[in-house]
Protein backbone atom coordinates (compact mmCIF):
# COMPACT_ATOMS: atom_id res chain seq x y z
CA UNK A 1 0.00 0.00 0.00
CA UNK A 2 3.23 2.61 0.83
CA UNK A 3 4.57 1.96 -2.59
CA UNK A 4 1.47 2.66 -4.11
CA UNK A 5 1.03 5.87 -2.52
CA UNK A 6 4.75 6.90 -3.41
CA UNK A 7 3.08 6.15 -7.70
CA UNK A 8 -0.07 7.85 -7.35
CA UNK A 9 2.11 11.26 -5.88
CA UNK A 10 4.61 10.75 -8.67
CA UNK A 11 2.31 10.72 -10.89
CA UNK A 12 0.31 13.53 -8.93
CA UNK A 13 3.54 15.28 -9.30
CA UNK A 14 4.18 14.30 -12.80
CA UNK A 15 0.46 15.91 -13.93
CA UNK A 16 1.30 19.21 -12.33
CA UNK A 17 4.46 19.66 -14.12
CA UNK A 18 2.55 18.84 -17.52
CA UNK A 19 0.12 21.91 -16.27
CA UNK A 20 3.59 24.38 -15.95
CA UNK A 21 5.23 23.46 -19.16
CA UNK A 22 2.36 24.29 -20.72
CA UNK A 23 1.89 27.64 -19.14
CA UNK A 24 5.47 28.78 -20.29
CA UNK A 25 4.38 27.59 -23.11
CA UNK A 26 1.31 30.02 -23.35
CA UNK A 27 3.40 32.75 -21.69
CA UNK A 28 6.29 32.57 -24.37
CA UNK A 29 3.88 32.66 -27.48
CA UNK A 30 1.77 35.79 -25.88
CA UNK A 31 4.60 37.61 -25.22
CA UNK A 32 6.68 36.78 -28.76
CA UNK A 33 4.09 36.68 -31.15
CA UNK A 34 3.75 40.40 -31.89
CA UNK A 35 7.23 40.63 -32.05
CA UNK A 36 8.02 40.92 -35.59
CA UNK A 37 10.57 39.73 -37.50
CA UNK A 38 13.57 39.43 -35.24
CA UNK A 39 16.76 37.62 -35.32
CA UNK A 40 18.31 35.55 -31.94
CA UNK A 41 21.68 35.91 -31.29
CA UNK A 42 23.66 33.56 -29.24
CA UNK A 43 26.53 33.86 -27.23
CA UNK A 44 28.33 33.64 -23.43
CA UNK A 45 26.85 35.13 -20.55
CA UNK A 46 30.36 35.53 -19.24
CA UNK A 47 31.79 38.36 -21.73
CA UNK A 48 32.74 41.51 -20.39
CA UNK A 49 31.90 45.07 -22.02
CA UNK A 50 35.46 45.38 -22.49
CA UNK A 51 35.99 42.73 -24.73
CA UNK A 52 35.57 42.61 -28.25
CA UNK A 53 33.01 40.19 -28.71
CA UNK A 54 30.90 41.98 -26.48
CA UNK A 55 31.14 45.29 -28.40
CA UNK A 56 31.09 43.25 -32.22
CA UNK A 57 27.25 42.18 -30.93
CA UNK A 58 26.01 45.49 -29.31
CA UNK A 59 26.93 46.62 -32.92
CA UNK A 60 25.45 43.56 -34.82
CA UNK A 61 22.04 44.46 -32.82
CA UNK A 62 21.91 47.99 -32.98
CA UNK A 63 22.29 46.87 -36.96
CA UNK A 64 19.74 45.15 -37.14
CA UNK A 65 17.72 47.13 -34.78
CA UNK A 66 18.13 49.53 -37.39
CA UNK A 67 16.90 47.77 -39.82
CA UNK A 68 13.51 46.87 -38.46
CA UNK A 69 14.15 43.31 -36.79
CA UNK A 70 13.67 42.64 -33.66
CA UNK A 71 16.40 40.57 -31.16
CA UNK A 72 16.20 38.02 -29.47
CA UNK A 73 18.52 36.13 -26.88
CA UNK A 74 18.73 34.65 -23.46
CA UNK A 75 18.36 37.46 -21.75
CA UNK A 76 21.23 37.20 -19.40
CA UNK A 77 24.53 38.55 -19.23
CA UNK A 78 27.94 38.73 -21.53
CA UNK A 79 27.15 38.17 -25.38
CA UNK A 80 23.08 38.42 -24.25
CA UNK A 81 23.33 41.82 -22.46
CA UNK A 82 25.21 43.19 -25.60
CA UNK A 83 22.61 41.95 -27.90
CA UNK A 84 19.63 43.30 -26.00
CA UNK A 85 21.52 46.72 -25.21
CA UNK A 86 22.74 47.34 -28.95
CA UNK A 87 19.28 47.11 -30.30
CA UNK A 88 17.36 48.90 -27.41
CA UNK A 89 19.74 51.88 -27.67
CA UNK A 90 19.16 51.67 -31.63
CA UNK A 91 15.59 52.37 -30.80
CA UNK A 92 14.43 48.70 -31.64
CA UNK A 93 12.48 45.83 -30.04
CA UNK A 94 14.60 43.35 -27.92
CA UNK A 95 13.31 40.12 -26.28
CA UNK A 96 15.07 38.26 -23.35
CA UNK A 97 14.31 34.88 -22.66
CA UNK A 98 15.60 34.01 -19.38
CA UNK A 99 16.25 31.10 -17.92
CA UNK A 100 16.25 30.77 -14.03
CA UNK A 101 19.22 28.88 -12.67
CA UNK A 102 20.84 28.69 -9.10
CA UNK A 103 24.44 30.44 -10.48
CA UNK A 104 25.46 32.67 -13.74
CA UNK A 105 22.11 33.82 -14.86
CA UNK A 106 20.82 37.60 -13.91
CA UNK A 107 18.22 39.11 -16.25
CA UNK A 108 20.49 42.22 -18.25
CA UNK A 109 18.27 45.57 -18.26
CA UNK A 110 18.02 46.32 -21.50
CA UNK A 111 15.35 43.74 -22.65
CA UNK A 112 12.21 45.69 -23.44
CA UNK A 113 10.25 42.33 -23.43
CA UNK A 114 11.29 39.84 -20.48
CA UNK A 115 9.97 36.47 -20.20
CA UNK A 116 11.59 34.12 -17.70
CA UNK A 117 11.59 30.44 -18.06
CA UNK A 118 12.17 27.60 -16.06
CA UNK A 119 12.46 25.04 -18.78
CA UNK A 120 15.48 24.67 -21.11
CA UNK A 121 13.56 23.44 -23.93
CA UNK A 122 10.64 25.32 -23.65
CA UNK A 123 13.34 28.56 -24.05
CA UNK A 124 14.71 26.60 -26.71
CA UNK A 125 11.33 26.42 -28.79
CA UNK A 126 11.41 30.26 -28.56
CA UNK A 127 14.48 31.09 -29.73
CA UNK A 128 14.05 29.04 -32.91
CA UNK A 129 9.93 29.70 -33.30
CA UNK A 130 10.42 33.23 -33.22
CA UNK A 131 13.55 34.19 -35.33
CA UNK A 132 13.81 34.62 -39.00
CA UNK A 133 17.55 34.31 -38.52
CA UNK A 134 20.14 33.12 -35.85
CA UNK A 135 23.77 34.78 -34.24
CA UNK A 136 26.23 32.62 -33.23
CA UNK A 137 29.07 34.67 -31.29
CA UNK A 138 31.82 33.19 -28.94
CA UNK A 139 30.63 30.85 -26.25
CA UNK A 140 30.70 27.50 -24.53
CA UNK A 141 27.96 24.97 -24.33
CA UNK A 142 24.81 26.64 -24.02
CA UNK A 143 25.97 28.47 -26.95
CA UNK A 144 26.77 25.43 -28.58
CA UNK A 145 23.92 23.89 -27.47
CA UNK A 146 21.47 26.21 -29.16
CA UNK A 147 23.56 26.44 -32.35
CA UNK A 148 23.64 22.40 -33.11
CA UNK A 149 19.62 22.32 -32.17
CA UNK A 150 19.05 24.99 -35.27
CA UNK A 151 21.43 23.24 -37.12
CA UNK A 152 19.59 19.43 -36.58
CA UNK A 153 16.41 20.99 -37.45
CA UNK A 154 17.28 22.39 -40.93
CA UNK A 155 19.24 19.65 -41.90
CA UNK A 156 16.18 17.08 -41.10
CA UNK A 157 13.63 19.67 -42.35
CA UNK A 158 11.75 20.27 -39.20
CA UNK A 159 11.81 24.25 -39.83
CA UNK A 160 13.21 26.45 -42.87
CA UNK A 161 16.64 26.60 -43.96
CA UNK A 162 17.02 30.40 -42.35
CA UNK A 163 20.51 31.89 -42.07
CA UNK A 164 22.54 30.65 -39.70
CA UNK A 165 25.89 32.98 -39.25
CA UNK A 166 28.69 32.36 -37.08
CA UNK A 167 30.45 35.42 -36.02
CA UNK A 168 34.10 35.26 -35.46
CA UNK A 169 35.99 32.90 -37.43
CA UNK A 170 38.79 33.30 -35.68
CA UNK A 171 36.97 31.57 -32.92
CA UNK A 172 34.92 29.06 -35.36
CA UNK A 173 37.18 27.72 -37.97
CA UNK A 174 38.66 25.34 -35.98
CA UNK A 175 34.77 23.52 -35.26
CA UNK A 176 34.53 23.81 -38.76
CA UNK A 177 37.77 22.24 -40.06
CA UNK A 178 36.77 19.25 -37.07
CA UNK A 179 33.54 18.94 -39.06
CA UNK A 180 35.04 18.42 -42.17
CA UNK A 181 37.80 16.28 -41.06
CA UNK A 182 35.88 14.14 -38.94
CA UNK A 183 32.15 14.12 -39.56
CA UNK A 184 32.70 14.43 -43.59
CA UNK A 185 34.80 12.16 -43.47
CA UNK A 186 33.40 9.20 -41.62
CA UNK A 187 30.22 9.97 -43.58
CA UNK A 188 28.31 10.99 -40.39
CA UNK A 189 26.85 13.79 -42.30
CA UNK A 190 26.65 15.24 -46.13
CA UNK A 191 28.93 18.07 -47.89
CA UNK A 192 25.21 20.21 -48.49
CA UNK A 193 25.03 20.04 -45.01
CA UNK A 194 27.76 22.69 -44.57
CA UNK A 195 25.69 25.26 -46.46
CA UNK A 196 23.60 25.12 -43.55
CA UNK A 197 25.95 27.65 -42.02
CA UNK A 198 28.28 30.68 -42.34
CA UNK A 199 31.30 32.25 -40.92
CA UNK A 200 31.29 35.41 -41.13
CA UNK A 201 33.14 38.83 -39.38
CA UNK A 202 31.89 42.02 -40.58
CA UNK A 203 28.57 43.29 -39.17
CA UNK A 204 27.42 45.29 -42.19
CA UNK A 205 27.84 42.21 -44.67
CA UNK A 206 25.73 39.95 -41.68
CA UNK A 207 22.94 41.81 -41.97
CA UNK A 208 22.91 42.51 -45.17
CA UNK A 209 23.19 38.19 -46.09
CA UNK A 210 19.87 38.47 -43.59
CA UNK A 211 18.46 41.02 -45.11
CA UNK A 212 18.49 39.16 -49.30
CA UNK A 213 17.37 35.86 -47.44
CA UNK A 214 14.29 37.33 -45.30
CA UNK A 215 11.84 38.98 -46.83
CA UNK A 216 10.44 42.02 -44.37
Amino acid sequence: MERQFVIDDFKLGESWRLFKIMGEFVEGVENLHDLGPAVSIFGSARMQPDNPVYKKTEEIAALFAQNNFAVITGGGGGVMEAANKGASEAGGKSAGLNIRLPFEQKPNPYANVKVEFNYFFIRKVMFIKYAAAYIAMAGGFGTLDELFEVITLIQTHRIKPLPVILVGSEHWAGLKEWIEARILTENLASEKDMDIFQIMDDPEEIVDHVKRVVIL
